[in-house]
């Protein structure tokens, strides 16, 4: 005979795993193409497998869908479904621009490119001072998935009969103070509204001779399909939404018929 007054202090059973056919949120889908792009990062995966896989990921349904993902990379364990959050308070974004100023040395001082090419993309760090130089040739600095050593860096480029190409992420804002002699700097267009709170400054300085710098802003290829595939979404839910008016009006229509005969009898 057990006494009530006793408090229980065993721990409650845990929750059942949930199952390959649970469907999958966004949060899941991105938690799994974060570790895509490290594996690509790290060399684990090449350009066309990473893009392959990105892809399925953000096709996926399920569960069962994204796990064959990753099952094969060392973090696996970040596609596994997530632990039940609280809707009290939402959690902080892992991609939030304080998460990307790292601050210390970059991970590359500058490029540079003489009747050749460089690039610089992907995952890296962005020193305070970037410098680079094109004669003949070109370089690409892509800052979409960069990480920045301090909340404003400049990128000071110098094109002599060559070209160079900034390519920044929506949000951060630019500031363009390059000099061209029979060649330019382009301004990106501030179309995407003004610079996200916390988000970095990147000033674009330097020269160009018989060259150009480039600047233009545009989202990730990951952020591309993930735009195409909210907008198929959407697709369907408008296809839906009138195929139920449809339904609606028919049943409506039927519905009249019915009281028209109903009178007449």
């Amino acid at each position: 005979m057990t006494d009530d007054s006793v408090p229980d202090h065993r721990a409650p059973a845990p929750a059942p795993a949930p199952t390959p056919d649970l469907r999958a949120s966004d949060a899941d889908r991105e938690r799994v193409a974060e570790v895509l792009r490290d594996a690509l990062a790290e060399g684990r995966l090449d350009m066309a497998e990473f893009e392959e896989r990105l892809e399925a990921a953000y096709r996926a349904r399920t569960y069962g869908e994204l796990t064959p993902l990753t099952r094969d990379l060392p973090t696996a364990a970040a596609a596994a479904p997530p632990a039940p959050v609280s809707f009290t308070k939402a959690p902080a974004e892992s991609g939030s621009w304080a998460s990307r100023i790292v601050g210390g040395e970059g991970s590359s001082a500058g490029g540079v490119a003489i009747l050749s090419g460089f690039e610089r993309k992907g995952r890296w760090t962005v020193p305070k001072r970037f410098n680079c130089f094109a004669f003949m040739g070109g370089g690409e600095i892509d800052l979409r998935e960069a990480d920045f050593a301090d909340r404003e860096v400049e990128i000071n480029c110098v094109a002599i009969m060559g070209g160079l190409q900034v390519t920044v992420p929506p949000g951060v804002e630019v500031v363009v103070r390059g000099i061209g002699v029979m060649g330019g700097f382009d301004h990106p267009r501030d179309d995407d509204g003004p610079p996200e709170p916390g988000a970095p400054r990147v000033v674009i300085g330097g020269f160009a001779f018989w060259g150009g710098v480039g600047v233009s802003r545009k989202v990730t290829r990951a952020e591309q399909l993930r735009l195409k595939e909210r907008r198929r979404q959407e697709r369907v839910e408008r296809r839906e939404s009138r195929r139920e008016l449809q339904r609606e009006r028919h049943e409506g229509r039927r519905e009249l018929r019915r009281e028209r005969r109903d009178r007449e009898y």
